[in-house]
């Protein structure tokens, strides 16, 4: 049973009909292995679905032979559009490209690997008839998983939850359909550092959740080991949250209590006459961890101004080396694209 997540704002629901096109975004990064496997599953959903389809394959600069193996896709099928990236931007901004090239009326964000089964698209299209303009999908069960990769990821979602938003959901990855208002609406967000499903829950608008089994991964390795997730959830905390900054006024209120505690420490020795350095220990003990508490500080303040540098650039999010089956987009809030492209 669909649940919404807690503290959302009260919407009146519209009810529409079945979308006109449906928009698939794919993003990519050595996905050599699964594309078989991969265009195999699309032609199935495609026989099921009553509606228009095109499936955005986005490369994020893959070093293997992914590109290849979707250009010759592209270049059998019309439906299947394929943006190039450049280099390899990461799994963020590559999302935010295949959203930024989507043409549906509801447009549903999924990775490559299958572990997200499509069926699950049928019921999340059910929701956005009811009138939800986000439709996530939430995983009871993540099948074929280490206990480690299980641990990490109940703790990943929960400290998201409290260190950046409430109504951030739990246990939902990037698979979810969007309205096209909604896209719309997260296209004039062009920050640098981006946390999709932060942004996603911020922008608020009607949101449910679709239960799901994550099944086990086709083919091909996981591109989200533990490295990437710690990072992910750096990148998350710094964007959405200011805790990190007011942690270094706690750090130095722990320090300040534990330097009192010293210094009573030390006239306590002296007064009952027991043989001490004079104040030796208690001044290296007290500078060293007042010394580590401003470097730590200084340093979560250097990653915000870091960040802040970062943005302030204007750089584009990403770079398109090539295109196919794809017509430049005409919205005025399209990004920055480089000008060799190239379209079958």
């Amino acid at each position: 049973m669909a649940t919404r997540p807690q503290k959302m704002t009260n919407h009146l629901l519209c009810p529409r009909p079945y979308p006109g096109k449906i928009s698939l975004v794919i993003p990519m990064y050595n996905e050599e292995a699964i594309v078989p496997a991969l265009r195999g599953e699309l032609e199935r959903f495609f026989t099921g679905v009553p509606c228009e389809v095109e499936i955005v394959l986005v490369n994020d600069g893959s070093s293997d032979r992914t590109l290849e193996r979707i250009a010759a896709w592209a270049a059998e099928d019309s439906r299947i559009k394929v943006v190039h990236l450049s280099r390899n931007f990461g799994h963020q901004l590559a999302a935010t490209a295949g959203l930024d090239y989507s043409t549906g009326d509801a447009i549903v964000l999924i990775d490559a690997d299958l572990q997200d089964p499509l069926e699950v698209i049928h019921e999340m299209v059910a929701r956005y008839r009811e009138g939800y303009d986000v439709v996530y999908g939430q995983r009871e069960a993540r099948v074929g998983e280490t206990r480690l990769k299980l641990a990490t990821a109940w703790a990943f979602y929960r400290v998201m939850r409290l260190l950046t938003q409430a109504q951030l959901p739990v246990d939902a990855g990037d698979f979810r359909l969007l309205s096209r208002q909604f896209r719309d609406g997260l296209a004039s967000m062009r920050e640098t550092h981006r946390f999709l499903r932060g942004m996603v829950a911020w922008a608020g608008y009607p949101q449910i959740a679709v239960p799901y089994r994550r099944r086990e991964r086709t083919a091909g390795e996981t591109k989200y080991p533990l490295r990437k997730m710690l990072m992910l959830a750096w990148i998350a905390v710094t964007s959405f949250s200011s805790l990190p900054l007011k942690f270094g006024f706690g750090l130095g209120m722990v320090f300040g209590l534990f330097g009192i505690e010293e210094a009573a420490r030390a006239l306590l020795a002296h007064f009952l006459g027991k043989q001490t350095v004079p104040g030796w220990i208690s001044l290296m003990v007290v500078t060293s961890l007042i010394g580590s508490a401003l470097l730590m500080s200084i340093s979560v303040l250097g990653e915000y101004v870091g960040k802040i540098y970062e943005q302030v650039k204007g750089r584009p999010l990403y770079l398109v080396a090539r295109t196919f089956n794809v017509e430049e987009p005409a919205r005025e809030d399209a990004p920055a694209r480089s000008s060799n492209h190239a379209k079958r």
